[in-house]
């Protein structure tokens, strides 16, 4: 980028157009901006910083095709990284591309709305030559089991896995493997395990007389392990979690739409109402993009991405991790940019990430940090280090920058990374703050997919046949299979076990898996084929 040169709004992406009079860029400045002139669509972040002074004419952009090479964009409180993840969602947006958001703080619902004109808002678009208008996003708005303001995302256990299962319910490395076992043999069985009963009843089925001879050929479940899995799903559903898993599943295709525009739609997942269960929302997050993993075909390098997620709070996600959870984590950041997937990780500091996932996110966006004890200076330390040379001195740098203001360094088209740029980052157009709860409740109830996934279903699965099987085909007083309401009702038409017989001849060896594999909507007589997280590839 030569020193006359700009770039147009935000909205369209376009190529830098020529301003006639511009000053003469220092020549420092002039190299850095240089790395930037990208031929391409681009995302615009903002104007570069150089010794104190915001250059307008030398703009920091994001080449469009190198948003699915991972990201991060990190920052102590108050720095304006919220503020960062909407001026890059609007524009994908815009571009056609659909974006997913966790909203943590529930301060993110605003990007589908316009936003208001200010005074601060009109000086920093000055400063940094931005056309801004106000403009509002398409967006859909969920809620993980429905608690809070949103469609209702649910998964089914089996569908979860036991890998992620294991740490939401904090089971160490032993307990973890005995888990997969446990759903091995659910899988095997054909014993649906769609919400927490169905666990739980397979969990007591194995350690009862007749099920301990099931496992004994692959390993056994002890008793002590059992009764530690059987207490944290105890412990877990006590704190209100059960309505997360069960069914309708959300079909995670869903976070891939584009408006009938052509806009991207931003799917914003609301988490107030879960923020204080850290573990549940993170791991859940992780099933999407693990799910979005399998179903999405391979793309390869293409010329925009087919969603970019952003992982807010991401520390959430690495603390207390299992090494099995870590290396499948690396393993689908890894994978899935061939998928098309882009995924922004957000966070406080480089080293809340771990190393393996950090060196692959080639996109920075780094607010300022603070240094007042021993640790933070540390972690300043690393920070600095974890950027390409520059002519900055950015340990002082990054304890001085200034909200809305961050140090980045992306890709460029050729996937080399770009000079370091202290950067003063543009103000989204969308709204800065939360809608009102009413509005985003119409939005929620307006909808094409509140229909879809808003009402809860209990049909048979683990539990009932289970309990079917144990009282010799009669359904059990009080289970959820007996209400004449129930999707499941009526639908026990499998020959009577015999009287004689025992509970695993019962379950496992009679007629009632057969005749179950040819029910409507099971999973049975069918391989579950599993992933690296071991989540079920479910069948669209």
């Amino acid at each position: 980028m030569s020193d006359s040169e700009t770039v147009s709004s935000a909205a369209t992406g376009t190529v830098p157009e020529r301003v006639v009079g511009a000053p003469a860029l220092p020549r420092d400045a002039l190299e850095i901006a240089s790395g930037y002139a990208f031929a391409g669509p681009a995302l615009d972040l903002g104007a570069l910083i150089w010794d104190g002074t915001c250059l307008p004419d030398a703009q920091i952009r994001i080449p469009l095709p190198m948003l699915n090479r991972h990201g991060l964009v990190a920052g102590a409180t108050g720095t304006g990284k919220t503020k960062t993840l909407q001026l890059i969602a609007e524009q994908l947006s815009a571009q056609g591309v659909p974006v997913f958001l966790a909203d943590i703080k529930g301060d993110v619902s605003g990007i589908s709305a316009p936003g208001e004109p200010g005074t601060k808002v009109q000086e920093r678009a000055r400063e940094v030559h931005q056309e801004w208008t106000p403009g509002g996003c398409p967006a859909e708005f969920y809620a993980l089991g429905g608690l809070g303001h949103g469609i209702p995302v649910r998964a089914t256990v089996t569908s979860f896995g036991p890998v992620l299962l294991s740490k939401v319910l904090q089971l160490n490395r032993t307990q973890e493997q005995s888990l997969g076992l446990i759903f091995h043999y659910a899988d095997q069985k054909g014993l649906e395990l769609v919400d927490l009963k169905d666990l739980r009843a397979v969990v007591a089925f194995l350690t009862s007389d007749e099920g301990k001879q099931e496992l004994k050929g692959i390993g056994g479940l002890s008793t002590a392990t059992a009764g530690v899995i059987l207490r944290s799903l105890t412990a877990f559903e006590a704190q209100g979690m059960s309505p997360f898993f069960g069914e309708p599943e959300f079909d995670t295709s869903e976070l891939t739409r584009t408006a009938p525009d052509g806009r991207g739609v931003v799917s914003v997942l609301e988490l107030p109402a879960v923020q204080d269960r850290p573990q549940l929302f993170s791991t859940f997050l992780m099933w999407l993009l693990a799910d979005l993993f399998h179903d999405l075909p391979e793309v390869g390098d293409a010329d925009k991405p087919k969603l970019v997620f952003f992982f807010d709070e991401a520390h959430l996600l690495f603390s207390d991790a299992s090494k099995a959870f870590l290396d499948s984590i690396t393993q689908t950041v890894r994978l899935i940019r061939s998928k098309g997937v882009g995924v922004f990780f957000v966070t406080q500091t480089p080293k809340d990430v771990p190393g393996d996932v950090l060196a692959q996110l080639g996109n920075r966006v780094q607010h300022a940090l603070r240094a007042f004890t021993p640790d933070d200076q540390k972690a300043l330390k690393a920070t600095a280090k974890t950027f390409p040379d520059s002519p900055y001195d950015l340990e002082e740098v990054l304890t001085g920058l200034g909200t809305g203001e961050a140090v980045v360094t992306v890709l460029s088209e050729r996937g080399a990374p770009t000079p370091v740029a202290v950067t003063r980052l543009r103000a989204p157009r969308s709204l800065m703050g939360p809608v009102e709860a009413d509005a985003l409740d119409r939005a929620v109830k307006d909808s094409p997919l509140y229909g879809r996934y808003a009402q809860a279903v209990d049909r048979e699965s683990a539990y009932e046949k289970l309990t079917v099987a144990r009282t010799g085909g009669d359904q059990a007083s009080g289970s959820p299979s007996s209400s004449p309401s129930s999707p499941s009702a009526g639908r026990h038409d499998a020959p009577r076990p015999k009287e004689d017989a025992s509970v695993v001849e019962q379950v496992v060896g009679s007629g009632l898996f057969k005749s179950l594999a040819r029910s409507v909507g099971t999973q049975i007589g069918r391989e579950i084929t599993r992933s690296i997280f071991g989540t079920a590839r479910k069948r669209r």
